[in-house]
């Protein structure tokens, strides 16, 4: 069957075969995952590593008044790790696209949404569960959520709508680019952008014209809202909008990142990566 085939084949079909179509992709998307795990893996240790090397090996160069270096660490982290789906939505999507499973996917009566929508959620489901060895660690070095379990629930749906946000942004950004090689480089990029915030250092100190990119940072916002919903510090009254205002700010980042990048990547998806 065509391209052109299935898109018929596929407007003949009920309301709710969109939903059937996600929800058979988001199982082929988790069987992928466990039987090549490495990404997964490599994201989920890389921020333990960071957490262990910054906080044992710069912390105590890190002078943080009133607070441990490891705890105010941890929130950056978070953030940076769900800022992660950038890389990981877009090596996928550019993996399937260059191997040909696009164009094979897309010759067969589903809905056109079905795979980026299936794709995205399983890195959700993923990325929920590889969370748990970082909030491990972080107790274990002196993090604690010193809030009530209604903002630190509220502090891991932010960051998992997060999350949603960067991987349906990779996945975009991966129907792009069409070439898993060029993908894996430039979703090296993506470790700059926690540099240039507040997720390891105070954005306080730097000087003005750095400290108002980092403030607009979307890293920025989203670490400041775990800051302050964990009970870990308060966001800088004196800061740019979005990190004075960090529960706004942050999910007003993810409705933008959304807005933009699912329709795109829809779109994008459905022309066979043209």
């Amino acid at each position: 069957m065509s391209a052109t085939d299935a898109a018929a084949a596929t407007e003949g079909r009920g309301p709710f075969a969109a939903v059937a179509d996600g929800w058979a992709m988001l199982g082929r998307q988790l069987q992928r995952v466990r039987h090549n795990p490495g990404l997964q893996i490599l994201s989920q240790t890389m921020p333990i590593t960071m957490l262990l090397f910054f906080g044992y090996v710069f912390g105590s160069a890190v002078a943080m008044p009133g607070q441990e270096y490891r705890a105010y660490l941890v929130p950056g982290l978070l953030s940076a790790t769900a800022l992660g789906g950038i890389m990981t939505g877009m090596f996928q999507a550019a993996q399937d696209t260059h191997r040909g499973v696009t164009d094979r996917f897309r010759t067969l009566p589903i809905s056109r949404s079905a795979v980026p929508v299936g794709q995205t959620a399983a890195d959700l489901v993923t990325s929920a569960v590889g969370l748990v060895p970082l909030v491990l660690v972080g107790l274990a070095v002196g993090w604690r959520i010193e809030g009530g379990a209604g903002e630190a629930a509220g502090a891991f749906a932010l960051l998992l709508l997060f999350r949603h946000a960067a991987t349906w942004t990779g996945t975009y950004l991966g129907l792009l680019t069409r070439n898993e090689e060029a993908a894996g480089q430039l979703g090296g990029v993506t470790f700059i952008l926690p540099l240039l915030s507040n997720a390891y250092i105070p954005s306080e100190g730097l000087p003005g014209g750095l400290r108002t990119v980092a403030e607009w940072n979307p890293v920025s916002a989203v670490t400041a809202a775990l800051r302050d919903l964990f009970g870990n510090a308060p966001a800088p009254a004196d800061a740019a909008w979005p990190v004075a205002h960090p529960v706004a700010g942050s999910l007003a980042w993810s409705a933008l990142l959304l807005a933009v990048f699912v329709p795109l990547a829809v779109r994008r998806y459905a022309h066979g990566g043209r």
